[in-house]
Parts: structure tokens; C-alpha cells; sequence
């Protein structure tokens, strides 16, 4: 079974609030009208991903975003060009992905949960569909991704000035997944 897409499991932590309930509390989507926060809950449904979970890979199909409910998320960078560099760590109340509202819709970064992680996924590609009917949504949503964007951005432009300027090691992702040879990113068929 595709563990993405698992429904929450049955404990203490588990969310029992309806959907539209836990999109229109989410920090990230605040103030947003009724008809926004339903087409936003359409396209919803609830995740949980494991300690060291990949949940997004840089340079694949950026087709789904994230909002955290509770854990953390490791923000990294650099695969293939030797170990992968911790741009930022995330947790309840973010974001997690912006890139799919962005040609060419590639992912900028790895996302890999650091602890227990849960999430709301959207479907970003019928989203953008429904931000092409209804500008005013994706206006709104625009307004709120784009100072996330930069923060990342600059998180990523510090980290390299520091190594340039200062002669600083990055401090390397470290992966603790014993099947992280076997684990792959089974979000992207989404």
C-alpha cells in the first residue's frame, strides 16, 4: 500500500477533526474566504510520514505541496554534489513545497522528515487548475507562498556566503533510514 496515502493511525495523536475543519485552522491558510478554503479542502487529504522519510526530492516533478501540522522537516540541498546541505528545518504551522506552483515544476530542495511527521497534501496540479478558473485564489495563494520562497532562498544564499566569506563547513544532512537504498519518493505519481 502506498504509505503516502495511508490514513492516519488510530492513537493519541491523531487528528480527529473534519477536513475543512483542519484547512481552515491551518496557519499558513488564514483569513482565506469560504470558496477558497473549499476548493483548497478538495484537493486535501491527511499524511503522516516516519522518522528519515523522503517526502520530496530535489530535481523531480513538483506536483503537490504540504502543510505541517505537527513534527519537523528537514529542508536539504546539493545531492550529487557530495553530501546534502541542511538549508532549513520546518515544523507545524509551515509550509512544505512551493515549486509546484511554478514553471518549470521541479522540486528546489529535499524535504525529509526528522521525526513523526503530520501533514494536510494538496494536489498542486488540479489546484493550479483551479487558480487558472479562479485567479483570485491563486493571487492568494501567491501573496502568501512568495515571502516563504525568499526566506528559503536566503536561508540557502546565507549557508553559501558563510562557506565562501568564512571558509565554514556545511553542516551535511545526516540520513538514518536503514533502507534509504530502498526508499523511494512514491509521491511522484501524484
Amino acid at each position: 500500500m502506498n504509505t503516502l496515502l495511508e490514513p492516519p493511525s488510530k492513537n493519541k495523536t491523531t487528528v480527529t477533526e473534519p477536513m475543512p475543519t483542519r484547512v481552515a485552522l491551518h496557519p499558513f491558510l488564514a483569513g482565506m474566504n469560504p470558496k477558497q478554503l473549499a476548493l483548497l479542502t478538495d484537493c486535501a487529504i491527511p499524511v503522516e510520514f516516519k522518522k528519515s522519510q523522503t517526502i520530496l526530492r530535489e530535481g523531480e516533478l513538483a506536483n503537490r505541496f504540504y502543510l505541517i501540522e505537527s513534527g519537523q522537516v528537514m529542508l536539504e540541498s546539493g545531492e550529487g554534489f557530495g553530501d546534502p546541505v541542511i538549508v532549513e528545518t520546518i515544523g507545524a504551522g509551515d509550509l512544505l513545497g512551493w515549486s509546484w506552483m511554478f514553471p518549470p515544476y521541479v522540486w528546489h530542495f529535499t524535504a525529509r522528515a526528522t521525526e513523526p511527521t503530520r501533514a494536510i497534501f494538496f494536489y498542486g496540479t488540479i489546484l493550479r487548475e483551479y487558480c487558472e478558473r479562479d485567479p483570485s485564489l491563486g493571487y492568494e495563494l501567491f501573496k502568501r507562498i512568495t515571502p516563504i520562497m525568499l526566506k528559503r532562498l536566503q536561508a540557502a544564499r546565507r549557508k553559501m556566503l558563510s562557506v565562501h566569506a568564512h571558509g565554514a563547513s556545511l553542516e551535511p544532512a545526516v540520513l538514518e533510514s536503514p533502507f534509504l537504498d530502498q526508499e523511494q519518493d512514491s509521491a511522484e505519481d501524484y
